[in-house]
């Protein structure tokens, strides 16, 4: 029971790895609070998590529903320990494709909804002296696959994120980063269906990374329960790839 007693706001945290990360720390003692604009869905995680679990319909990416979303937790738990902002969309476009409306939808929900959720979070955990800000980016923060211009630049500039909340909140709020590879996600299973073939990505997601297989949000939900315990308290302002070895090996160098 690691997290017992704490309180933890995941948004996006209706599907993938944000549920994921829900039921590791309501297993492990935390009361949760959701963050998420799929009312249904989210609901149905919290009452499968236990009566630690709450859902809140918020549209993460404005600033009114977020403020009055975190309060409302707070009224409800007493604090905030966590912020996990996993909220994101995914897009495909190269710069000379990409309208200004589509990249403003991923910069919103993907990059502004952590900074919106980070302003009004580290309040509460000042308060209290202690807390932990996880930043959910991607591997492609490090390398990156074409036709994906606006989710690279939203998960590039988390890392950025990451390292000024560390350094300007330190040494009481901590903040890291984690950087999934290809995660079994309803949004990897969408960005699949969008090949006239999705076999074929599939099957070269699985190529690509030195595991064979791609990673289950549970793995995720983990390590990210992890970087928020005790256990990790010397980490801070880092990015940590949990990404299956994906883009360590040259293409072709192994024999």
């Amino acid at each position: 029971m690691e997290h017992q007693g704490r309180t933890a706001i995941v948004t996006g945290g209706s599907k993938g790895i944000g549920a994921a990360s829900v039921e590791v720390f309501a297993r492990e003692g935390a009361n949760v609070i959701i963050l998420d604009v799929d009312e249904a869905q989210g609901n149905d995680v919290a009452s499968k998590a236990g009566e630690k679990v709450v859902f809140i319909k918020c549209d993460v990416s404005k600033e009114q529903e977020v403020k009055a979303a975190i309060a409302k937790g707070v009224e409800k738990f007493g604090q905030i320990n966590y912020l996990v902002s996993n909220a994101g969309i995914q897009r495909y476009s190269t710069v000379t494709e990409t309208s200004e409306e589509e990249w403003d939808l991923v910069m919103d929900i993907n990059l502004k909804s952590a900074f919106l959720c980070a302003k009004h979070a580290i309040p509460h955990m000042q308060k209290i002296g202690k807390g932990v800000v996880v930043n959910v980016s991607s591997v492609q923060a490090m390398i990156s696959q074409g036709n994906v211009c606006p989710y690279v630049t939203s998960k590039t500039a988390m890392i950025g994120l990451t390292r000024s909340i560390a350094v300007d909140y330190g040494p009481q709020v901590r903040c890291v980063a984690v950087c999934p590879g290809s995660v079994d996600t309803p949004m990897l299973r969408w960005g699949f269906e969008q090949s006239p073939d999705p076999e074929i990505p599939y099957q070269e997601c699985v190529d690509m990374h030195l595991t064979k297989r791609i990673a289950q949000p549970i793995e995720v939900g983990e390590f990210i329960a992890y970087l928020c315990s005790d256990k990790a308290a010397f980490m801070t302002g880092q990015a940590y790839r949990i990404d299956g070895g994906l883009g360590v090996m040259i293409p072709g160098s192994k024999r």
